[in-house]
């Protein structure tokens, strides 16, 4: 990275009260210059405590919105407004409204990988690093689990007195990691453990070492005694993996790992958000009031 653009960037944020949040998935020189780097509950959780006016999410979209959701008061830029997950499209409203008609008791648990409109139709979000403890803590026998159908299968083993129905959503980087090249990975470093996110496929994670949210594969690389891991989630942990861990070894299960809206955002477009201010997230604030309780309560039960 040019010093000069990097010092701008410093400056401009200084200047405008800006606090930059990215998501461990953005390119590891977008990564150097937040504020703070995180896993999406980290993030949603560390919106609400910044003091500055102005928020630059380095993420995709749904982010930009749980941010603007959580602070109606603050402006929310995004790096890049076309960055946008898949997964968070792959349910509706009316599949929503066909579950809650089968199922009077059912709570709507909407992973945050989703739009406001599905959250406004929901009960409670989750992450990846909470989901466990906050659909253990809800009263419903009956969970419908939406959109990915791989997090609420992994939950779903885990919590046997509940009754799951599942979404057919998924995340194209976890679910193109193939139990047959994790093999041929193991093969090549027999040595590694496999640490993978619950976004990948059942078989991948029977035959993982560890399974976790992106922090908590962080946490536990970093406090093994382990030298080498086979890495199953988005190649953009490896920056932090590497720079918290320079004495062991990272790799890949195979050339799938990557997310290419996350790193449609560059350097060079988050010193132009900075110059513009822009492009900003806007929530129809019916909708935010909405989506915003499943949000607070998901912040609250996970605790």
């Amino acid at each position: 990275m040019e010093d000069n653009i990097k010092e701008e960037i410093l400056r401009l944020k200084r200047q405008k009260d800006v606090v930059i949040l990215a998501h461990y998935y953005v390119d590891g020189k977008v990564q150097e210059l937040a504020d703070f780097v995180g896993d999406s509950y980290f993030l949603a959780k560390k919106a609400t405590e910044v003091s500055e006016q102005n928020i630059l999410f380095c993420g995709v979209s749904f982010m930009g919105e749980s941010a603007k959701i959580l602070n109606p008061d603050k402006r929310v830029i995004m790096a890049d407004e076309t960055a946008d997950c898949p997964m968070a499209h792959m349910v509706d409203i009316d599949r929503i409204a066909e579950v809650r008609r089968e199922y009077p008791d059912v709570a709507v648990v909407c992973y945050v990988n989703s739009t406001a409109e599905i959250k406004a139709y929901s009960d409670v979000c989750v992450t990846s690093s909470n989901a466990l403890r906050v659909v253990r803590a809800l009263p419903n026998r009956d969970i419908f689990f939406v959109p990915d159908e791989n997090l609420g299968r992994y939950i779903a083993g885990q919590l046997p007195e509940k009754n799951f129905i599942f979404n057919e959503g998924f995340c194209h980087v976890h679910t193109s990691i193939y139990k047959k090249e994790l093999l041929h990975a193991k093969e090549f470093h027999p040595n590694a453990l496999v640490l993978a996110h619950p976004e990948c496929k059942e078989d991948v994670l029977a035959i993982s070492d560890f399974i976790g949210s992106t922090s908590e594969i962080l946490n536990f690389a970093e406090l093994s005694e382990a030298k080498e891991f086979i890495i199953c989630t988005e190649m953009g942990v490896f920056y932090e993996l590497e720079l918290k861990n320079p004495d062991k070894k990272f790799y890949s299960v195979g050339h799938r790992q990557f997310c290419p809206n996350m790193k449609k955002i560059s350097v060079e477009k988050v010193l132009l958000a900075l110059e513009t201010l822009e492009p900003i997230v806007e929530v129809d604030e019916q909708l935010r009031i909405k989506a915003a309780r499943p949000l607070s309560r998901m912040l609250e039960l996970a605790r």
